[in-house]
């Protein structure tokens, strides 16, 4: 690894958690909805993005437009209810990798700045604060509260922004969903696929098949990597501008 580096930062599903399908609380969010959950499902999948950008509103818009989408016309009461539901399934379904912790924490302990750069809708925002990483993180970065999702430049100079530190210095990891790597890259940071064995069957939208660039197989492999205590950075210069700041 490159002695420049001075961040770290991370996507999320499938890169601090490990791959899982969806657990049962999703056919509890169906039942309330009044839909299969075949058909839910469905919807949730075809609109990953747009309702990743926020596209359609705060979250309980976005549950009415899921609704309406399926024919239903749920009230207030119910799309509450419905997105309480949601939360829980989500919340459920996340398993962080068990070396997770130990490479965030032993990655602060060396002076390196950590942040979350994740493609999610409005339940990721709730829930990642209650996670045991949450104090380790120095800043999350949501595409729902962005507007944008990668590969798109805001989003990793949001990251930067918070973090006060240049591209350069920065190093990304990810298992390659939203060509995330790619767009990483193209900023000049230096980016790591993360290609974890459970990674092999995981549901990834736009995978990033240009990336060429390393590969490891654990976060453990990747924090090893890293050299010791990185040297202070000073803030970026005023002429530096950051999208998303």
């Amino acid at each position: 690894m490159l002695v420049s580096h001075r961040a770290v930062l991370f996507d999320f599903f499938g890169t601090l958690t490990q791959a899982s399908p969806r657990g049962d609380g999703h056919a509890e969010v169906a039942r309330i909805l009044g839909c299969p959950l075949e058909e839910l499902t469905a919807v949730l999948d075809t609109s990953f993005y747009p309702r990743s950008r926020g596209a359609y509103g705060d979250a309980l818009s976005t549950l009415r437009w899921i609704a309406a989408e399926l024919g239903l016309r749920p009230g207030a009461a119910t799309l509450q209810a419905a997105h309480r539901a949601r939360i829980a399934a989500l919340r459920a379904d996340i398993r962080l990798r068990p070396d997770a912790y130990a490479v965030l924490a032993r990655l602060r302990r060396a002076g390196y700045r950590l942040a979350v750069v994740s493609d999610c809708g409005w339940e990721l925002p709730e829930i990642l604060p209650t996670l045991r990483i949450a104090p380790l993180v120095q800043t999350a970065i949501y595409s729902v509260h962005i507007g944008a999702c990668k590969p798109d430049p805001t989003m990793y100079l949001a990251a930067c922004a918070a973090l006060r530190v240049e591209p350069r210095h920065c190093l990304y990891i990810g298992d390659g969903g939203s060509r995330e790597l790619t767009g990483a890259s193209a900023l000049g940071m230096s980016a790591i696929r993360l290609a974890a064995p459970d990674l092999a069957d995981h549901l990834v939208f736009r995978s990033d098949e240009e990336f060429c660039g390393p590969v490891a197989v654990s976060l453990t492999d990747i924090a090893t990597g890293l050299l010791p205590t990185p040297r202070p950075v000073p803030a970026p210069s005023a002429r530096l501008a950051f999208a998303g700041a």
